[in-house]
C-alpha cells in the first residue's frame, strides 16, 4: 500500500512539474458557441430560497459537488468552458454572487465578501450539500478564503486563481471604480456603455482589454450575460456599487492567522500577465496556506483567464482532486 501511494504521488508531482513547464494553450469561448451555451445556461438556471434571498444557481454532471465562485462584475456564466469539461467527474455548482448576476437579493441584505461567504454556507445546506471541492477567481477568490477559514470541514479542495490577497485587497487597480460606487456612478460610468457597445467592451480600453488576453473576449453573447442583469434597474445597480463597496476596507484583514492554519490542499494557479492584482500575491499564497500543493504560472493570462483557457482549470481541478 505504501509502494502504491508513494506512485499515486509521484505520478501526481510529475504531472504538475509538467504542467509547470508547458505553456498553456487557451480555448476561448467562439461568438457563435457562446450564443448556445448562454442559452442552454439561461434555461438551467434555478432559484434556491434562503434567508439571504433567492440565491441563481446553474448546476451540471453528478458525484461529489465542486462548487465554483465568479469575479466581479460577471456571474457564474464564467464557468461553462470548466463544466463542459468537468461535470463528467463532479456535480458542478456556479452560484450567482448577491448583488451580481440572476441572484434577487433580499431586501437590507449586504453584500460583502463576508456576506457571501455566510450566504454559500446557507445555501449549501438548502440543498444538502456538506462539502464541497472549492474553486475561485477574483473577488470569488476572497469569498473562497473566508469560507474556508470559517467553514474548514466543508472543503476538501481549494483551486485559486488571480484573486484577492491579504497584502493586495482591495488591488490599486480597484480604485476608480471605488470611487464611482462611492458616487453611485459606476454601472452607468463603466457597465451601461459596454452593454450597450460590445465592441467598446472588447477595447483594450475597455473590460475586454483590462480582463483578458484574447481581444475576442468577451463575446457578445458573455457580455449580455454579465452586464445586462446588472444595469436593467436602478435597484440593480445600486446593488452593484454595494457590491463594490464591499470590497474595501480590506475584507482579508487580519485572515492571514487563519489560513496559516488551513489544512485543506491548496493549488495556485496564476495569470502573470493580469495588471489588476500583485504578481507577488500567488507565492504569497504558497508560503502561508500550509498544504499548498504549489503554483502554475501562466505567463500570457489575465485576470479572468478562466474563461479563456478552460482546459487549464479542468487538468488543474483533476490532479488536485485526484481524478
Amino acid at each position: 500500500m505504501q509502494r502504491r501511494q508513494f506512485l499515486t504521488a509521484a505520478v501526481g508531482l510529475a504531472a504538475w512539474a509538467a504542467a509547470e513547464a508547458a505553456p498553456a494553450a487557451g480555448a476561448s469561448p467562439r461568438a457563435e458557441d457562446d450564443v448556445r451555451a448562454a442559452r442552454a445556461w439561461n434555461a438551467s438556471r434555478r432559484h434556491q430560497a434562503t434567508r439571504f434571498g433567492d440565491i441563481a444557481y446553474v448546476e451540471r454532471g453528478t458525484g461529489p459537488v465542486a462548487l465554483f465562485l465568479h469575479g466581479f462584475p460577471l456571474n457564474g456564466f464564467q464557468w461553462r468552458g470548466a463544466f463542459d469539461r468537468l461535470s463528467g467527474q463532479r456535480r458542478c455548482i456556479a452560484p450567482d454572487s448577491m448583488g451580481l448576476g440572476f441572484t434577487r437579493v433580499a431586501a437590507g441584505q449586504g453584500v460583502t465578501p463576508s456576506d457571501q461567504a455566510d450566504m454559500l454556507a446557507a445555501f449549501l445546506d438548502k440543498l444538502g450539500i456538506a462539502s464541497v471541492d472549492l474553486v475561485a477567481n477574483d473577488s470569488g477568490g476572497a469569498v473562497a478564503q473566508i469560507f474556508v477559514t470559517r467553514f474548514p470541514d466543508r472543503v476538501r479542495t481549494l483551486l485559486l486563481t488571480n484573486c484577492d490577497v491579504e497584502p493586495d485587497s482591495p488591488p490599486p487597480a480597484l480604485q476608480p471604480v471605488l470611487a464611482l460606487a462611492r458616487e453611485g456612478t459606476y454601472p452607468d460610468q463603466w457597465l451601461v456603455p459596454w452593454f450597450k457597445d460590445s465592441m467598446l467592451a472588447r477595447s483594450p480600453q475597455g473590460f475586454g482589454g483590462m480582463c483578458f488576453s484574447d481581444p475576442s473576449q468577451p463575446t457578445d453573447a458573455a457580455v449580455a450575460m454579465y452586464f445586462g442583469p446588472l444595469v436593467a434597474t436602478p435597484a440593480s445597480k445600486a446593488l452593484v456599487n454595494a457590491y463594490a463597496l464591499g470590497l474595501d476596507p480590506n475584507p482579508l484583514a487580519g485572515i492571514e492567522a487563519a489560513l496559516r492554519r488551513c489544512r485543506v490542499p491548496t493549488r495556485i494557479v496564476w495569470g502573470m500577465a493580469d495588471d489588476i492584482f500583485a504578481k507577488e500575491s500567488p507565492d504569497y499564497l504558497d508560503r502561508v496556506l500550509p498544504n499548498s500543493r504549489g503554483v502554475r504560472r501562466l505567463p500570457r493570462a489575465k485576470l479572468f483567464w478562466p474563461e479563456e483557457y478552460p482546459d487549464v482549470v479542468a487538468d488543474e481541478a483533476r490532479t488536485l482532486w485526484g481524478v
